[in-house]
């Protein structure tokens, strides 16, 4: 039975991918491991420093691991505030898991990239696979470089690395962690709790988006895609729904009437209208047969639904 360490699984998308992980699996077969210890008992938890080469190499040889998701990452948001730091970890982190695979201490490697790649002349509307790239942040550039280095070291020492860039990724499960997509995490939080929210985006300001399940589908999605039929050994992009704040709101709205926002922007702005506003996910649908299944109104119902739950409150979410 092959073996699965996910790093970075106290994240946000590392939780949901260890919980699905497991399911697929045996909890025996998928080991978390991340800097920060988690808050309830974990028997397949292993404490590591991702940056650190020898500490990650001593626990694959330990667990003896065949595949690693590599979820490690300060985003965009948090890296603008300590470009050098977030460039460091960033680069460090994927590198030390390349040198790995390269020497066959890892079978199989997934690395996350982001719509972050791409910049203000890219273009907006259907982003094409393969088009211009010129990010101008301190995550989207990490991010950039990454990709490269990730088909250079396919080409080069032919490991088996795998990849997709995310757009923003909205979970009830875990708070967000520093991007500029947070806003579509916490409205839903500020909607129950408070009734209320203030926006550090503007209201028309679209953006892809994907929820939780959708991207935890990618993501094992193309794990599992037979390695002849991948023809991107860079990053694939993978789209789900676009929105802007306003169009969120309202589609809350419908649930909770009473619900207001307000808007007043801060430095995300400025990153969120570089990026684009809707993705061409093509080449992933003929590679790997990848569709997103949730549009907006299923993914607010399932979010209100679950939120209420966990902060139990009585909610009807009859429209």
């Amino acid at each position: 039975m092959k073996k699965i360490l996910v790093i970075g699984s106290n994240g946000q998308i590392g939780t949901d991918l260890l919980s699905k992980l497991r399911e697929i699996y045996t909890p025996e077969q998928v080991w978390a491991s991340d800097i920060r210890v988690p808050q309830s008992d974990e028997h397949h938890f292993i404490h590591l420093d991702a940056t650190d080469y020898e500490s990650v190499k001593s626990a694959l040889i330990k667990l003896e691991i065949d595949e690693v998701y590599l979820m490690a990452a300060i985003l965009s948001g948090n890296a603008e505030k300590m470009p050098n730091k977030a460039w460091d970890i960033n680069m460090k982190v994927l590198f030390n898991a390349l040198e790995l695979a390269k020497d066959g201490f890892i079978k199989k490697l997934f690395w996350p990239s982001s719509i972050a790649v791409f910049g203000p002349h890219t273009p907006r509307i259907n982003t094409p696979q393969y088009t211009i790239m010129d990010p101008n942040t301190v995550y989207g550039i990490s991010k950039l470089a990454g990709e490269r280095w990730i088909e250079y070291y396919k080409n080069r020492y032919h490991i088996d690395v795998r990849s997709v860039r995310y757009p923003g990724v909205i979970s009830w499960k875990t708070m967000p962690g520093g991007g500029t997509t947070d806003y579509a995490v916490e409205i839903f939080h500020e909607a129950l709790l408070k009734g209320r929210y203030t926006s550090f985006l503007e209201k028309h300001t679209a953006l892809p988006m994907m929820y939780m399940p959708d991207a935890i589908d990618a993501t094992i999605r193309i794990m599992e895609a037979p390695v002849e039929k991948l023809r991107i050994h860079s990053s694939y992009n993978i789209a789900g729904i676009t929105f802007t704040p306003e169009e969120l709101a309202n589609a809350i709205k419908a649930y909770l009437p009473e619900f207001e926002i307000d808007y007043q922007t801060d430095f995300r702005q400025a990153i969120a209208e570089s990026w684009p506003e809707s993705i061409d996910d093509r080449m992933a649908f003929k590679d790997w047969h990848w569709h997103h299944k949730y549009d907006l109104d299923a993914m607010v119902k399932d979010m209100l639904d679950n939120l209420s739950q966990k902060y139990h409150m009585a909610v009807s979410l009859s429209m």
